[in-house]
Order: structure tokens, then sequence, then C-alpha cells
């Protein structure tokens, strides 16, 4: 009996460690990754095992017959080692089974010619028994498709290390753990088997790749328990990122820095009208209409027109540059964002806002003026409800024209207001339409400022303490103060106050044939706050009247204070 040796010790030791790893990852299934690291991990206990009864072995032809079923390990980690990577980093698109099949030609090759070895001499010429350092050694001088079989499993290796390497990279910090522990792990046999081979020591003939495997499995262990190997994984980062390429609603095309097609998405074949077959590989002045207009970076200053079978339709146009790590140009990323919709929509605001500024007040006055008529022939009551019906048109036609006005401008491009002069401002307004009402101006900060779309909210918000008021003296105290990097406005009257029903309408966002409110007053203050950026409630008081609260960012507060 051969007694046991140091080397077989250890081994027993790495083929202990590499059954504990492989029940772990066993464990772990479906997670992606899995199941090739279970294969991985079985090949190098196979490999091990068969190590130990080779060194067991007392003869020539048992000791052949372990090295060359040992095989059947050594070619499955390899291709084990490329599945896991591909699947784990999430490009499982390679893993179909005609390529799988592809990749393991060779090996299938390599099990079949190392089990047949007895009829030719192409993976060993020459087989022969020696002592070395008291023990029995086996000495083999290998053939033409050794040196085949491992510089495919070193390519293997390599293309598989590809992507766990760009995971050191990564942000998050379970991946960049991961991706160290898997790289040692996968490197420690490899390079042990490289010294072997270039003789760097003296192992007796025996290849100690296998003890390795020890580092490989406390590596792996390591990835699976320390860094949560299928607790996170990448595996969706990289088809998320082409999904959202794929099957983003814009149109996106990809040039290169000779503007090039080179990618495109569905959309984007629908956008232009062409198909990716002849679209790819095309330049791009050919595909995309007024491609020489394009900025090399930024939005294009106006939208693009491209014909359709719906008539023509309009896209904002922005192009990203793609640069290298050594910031070269590599190419542009163009997208093209339908805004059709956006401008009808703009069209038809602009007719409604025309209609109401216009044709709808003229009739109006025109209608007052015949209820001044009327009143020489009555005693006064028909013609005056005939006015306030007039007046209600009237005044609903303006808060129309406001809220058309309030979403047609761009109101980032207006200077901000300072607020006790935007106060001023309303309060001198209002108090000039309706003098019978006493309109004041509380508290307000002289140093604090805000977004100009608060003026017609304001102005909104007081003139509607004033109209829905039936007190003898309608009150209305406009005020404000800065809390934090917010400006808090407060309008409190001592009117009939604001219904539920109305603040109900208002807090769900949307009117209904059956629930809606009474005017545009309010919803013009709702719809303006929402443009500041800003949050407005409505509130009761006692005895009577109500208060409404606008909470909007204080600009004159450098916006990153506001972002914390």
């Amino acid at each position: 009996m051969v007694p046991i040796t140091p080397l077989t010790v250890v081994l027993f030791a790495t083929i202990v460690i590499g059954v504990a790893a492989t029940l772990t990852a066993w464990r772990a299934r479906p997670e992606p990754g899995s199941l090739p690291l279970v294969a991985m991990l079985a090949g190098q206990s196979w490999w091990s095992t068969c190590l130990v009864l080779q060194v067991q072995a007392t003869t020539l032809q048992a000791k052949m017959l372990w090295v060359d079923i040992s095989w059947v390990g050594v070619v499955v980690i390899p291709v084990a080692w490329l599945a896991f990577a591909l699947q784990y980093t999430g490009r499982d698109e390679y893993l179909q089974c005609r390529y799988l099949v592809l990749v393991s030609l060779v090996p299938a090759l390599t099990i079949v010619l190392a089990l047949t070895g007895e009829y030719h001499d192409v993976f060993y010429r020459e087989s022969r028994l020696l002592v070395q350092n008291g023990s029995l050694r086996i000495h083999r001088t290998v053939g033409p498709w050794f040196w085949v079989i491992t510089g495919y499993t070193y390519l293997l290796g390599l293309f598989g290390g590809i992507p766990i390497l760009s995971l050191l990279s990564s942000d998050a910090r379970p991946f960049r753990g991961q991706s160290f522990a898997l790289l040692l792990g996968t490197l420690a046999p490899w390079m042990s088997n490289v010294f072997f081979l270039l003789g760097f020591y003296d192992t007796s003939g025996l290849d100690p790749t296998p003890v390795a495997f020890s580092v490989s499995g406390v590596a792996y262990l390591a990835a699976v328990t320390r860094f949560r190997l299928f607790g996170a994984s990448p595996s969706p980062t990289h088809r998320a990122r082409r999904l959202v390429f794929t099957k983003m609603h814009d149109g996106a095309v990809v040039v290169d820095r000779h503007d090039t097609v080179v990618d495109m998405n569905e959309p984007a074949t629908e956008v232009l009208g062409v198909s990716p077959s002849d679209a790819l590989g095309s330049p791009a002045t050919s595909v995309i209409p007024s491609y020489d207009t394009f900025p090399a970076e930024g939005a294009l200053s106006t939208p693009l027109s491209i014909d359709s079978d719906r008539g023509v339709d309009r896209y904002d146009v922005s192009v990203v540059p793609i640069d290298d790590v050594h910031d070269r140009p590599l190419g542009r990323v163009i997208s093209f964002h339908d805004v059709s919709d956006i401008l009808r929509e703009r069209q038809r605001l602009k007719v409604l806002n025309r209609v109401l500024r216009h044709n709808l007040r003229t009739e109006a006055n025109l209608i007052a003026g015949y209820a001044d008529l009327l009143a020489d022939g009555d005693d006064g009551q028909e013609s005056r409800l005939i006015k306030e019906r007039t007046q209600r048109i009237i005044d609903v036609g303006d808060k129309g024209r406001m809220v058309v006005e309030l979403f047609d401008r761009d109101w980032s491009e207006v200077e901000p207001r300072d607020v006790a002069t935007l106060l001023d401002s309303c309060v001198t307004d209002v108090a000039a339409e309706y003098p019978e009402a006493r309109v004041v101006v509380g508290d307000a900060p002289t140093d604090a400022s805000v977004s100009a779309v608060l003026k017609p909210v304001v102005l909104n918000l007081i003139e509607n303490s004033v109209e829905h008021n039936s007190a003898d003296v309608p009150w209305v105290e406009v005020s404000a103060r800065v809390v934090e990097d917010t400006v808090e406005i407060r309008v409190v009257d001592n009117g009939d106050g604001i219904g539920d029903y109305e603040r109900r309408v208002l807090a769900q966002g949307e009117e209904s044939p059956l629930e809606h409110g009474s005017g545009l007053g309010l919803w013009l203050v709702t719809w303006g706050v929402d443009i500041a950026d800003g949050s407005v409630t409505f509130e009761n008081r006692q005895p009577s009247g109500s208060v409404a609260t606008v909470r909007v960012p204080n600009v004159s507060v450098p916006a990153e204070t506001h972002a914390r």
C-alpha cells in the first residue's frame, strides 16, 4: 500500500473545499451562473481526485488510466468558466445551444483522444514510470494535441475573464469584491499550470494545478458568502442597458466618428422609414434628413420635420457624443423625440387663447351693451341679471386666457420676482378692481425671491377671496415668510371658505362630468404652483373665511441647497 504523503493530504483538503464550494453553488440555483459554477467546481474536484488516485497507483497502466480520465475534468473547467462569466454578467445571449456545442467540440475531441491514446500518439508519444524522491512517478512525452488543448484552454479562460474583469471598476462594492475573488480563484490554478509547463519548479513530473484548486475553492466560497455572489448579481445590468436602447420610446441612431450608421433601435426605423439592413453601414446623410444641420452636441434648435404616412411629423433632436476612456471621439447617439402632438396642442392653445381673448370678450361686451338698452324698458331686474351673467362669461374668458398664457410661457426664462414687491403689486391690482374690499399686505421678507409664475397665482388667490365673499366688507390679508429654503405665502380672508367639494376635486387632480370645480381660478393656482415646484393647501378658518398657503422654493438660495 502506498503511504499517505503530505501531497495526498493537501489534495484531500482541496477536494473537500471544492466539494463544499460545489454544494454551496448548487443550492444557489437557479441564480445566474450557479450551474456553470457547479460544473467548473465539479471539474476541479474531479481533476484533484484523479491526481490522488494517480499518485496512489503503483503500475504504469493504472497511472495512465487516471491521467487520461482526469482530462474529463480538465476540459470541463474552461468551458464552464466561460459559460459562468457570460451568464453571470448578463451576456447569456451567447449561451445558445449551438454556441455551446461549437465551443465544446475541441474539449470533446480531447476526451476521445485521451481515452484512446493506446491507438495513437497524437496526445502522448511515450509513457514510462520513474522513481523520483522515493516515489513512483509517471513521465509522459506530450504530442501536438496536448498543446492544442492547452492553448484552447487558456483562450477560453481569457475570454471568460474579460467580462469579470470589467466588474472591478463597478460602482457597486459587492461586484468589485465578487470579481476580485473570482479572478483570484481562476488565476491561481492557471498560473500554477503555466509555471509547471514552463519548468519554473520541479514537481517530480506532477502537475500541481489541482493543489492550487484549494485557493480557488476558498476564493469562490468567499465570493458566495462574503460578497454575496448569488445575492447581488450584475447579470441584469448588461441586458438592461441594451433594453434601454432597444425598448425606449424615442428613436435612437448610433453613428461612428465617420458619420456612418452603426446601430439603431426599432422606433428609429419607424421614424426614418428605413429597415436596419438598408440603414446600417450607410452614410448618415442618406438615412437621416437634414443630418448636416445637426450640432456636434446638444439639441437641434428647431423641431425636425419628417414625412410619414400620417403627414409631417415633428421631432426634437438631441445629439450625445460617445468618447473612449481617453476622451477621444468614437461617435454619437442621435435621439428623436416625437413632439408632433405637443406642437399640435400648442397650436390649439393659441387658437383657444385668441378665442378667449378676443371673440368671447367681444361678444360678451355686446350682450352687456344690449342689456343697458333693455334697462330703459323694465324695472332693471332682467338687465341686471344679464349683466351679471355676462360678467361671469368675461371673467371665465379672462381666467382661460391666463391659463393658456400660464402653460404657453417658459417661466424659467423670466426673472424671479422679489416677494415683497410681488405681493404689493398683486394687492394694488385687486384693490383697484375691487375698491369696496379691504386688501392689505402683512409681513413680507425683503431678501427672498420666487418664480415669476407666482404673480398670477397670488393674484387669483386674492381675487377669489374677494369674489367669493359675502361679508359686508370683504377683507383679505396676504403675507409671506421664509422657512429654511422655502418661501411660504399665506392668503387669509373673512369670506365664505372653500368647500370640501372643491378641495376634493383639486386633490384628485382631474374633473369628471359629475364632479367638477366651479371655475378656473383655483385650477390656475394649482397648476401655477406646480410649475414653480411648490405646493398649495387650503384650510377654512374660524369663525369664517379661508387660508390658502403656498410653499415654493426661495430662488435666491443656491439650487444645490434645495437639492439637499
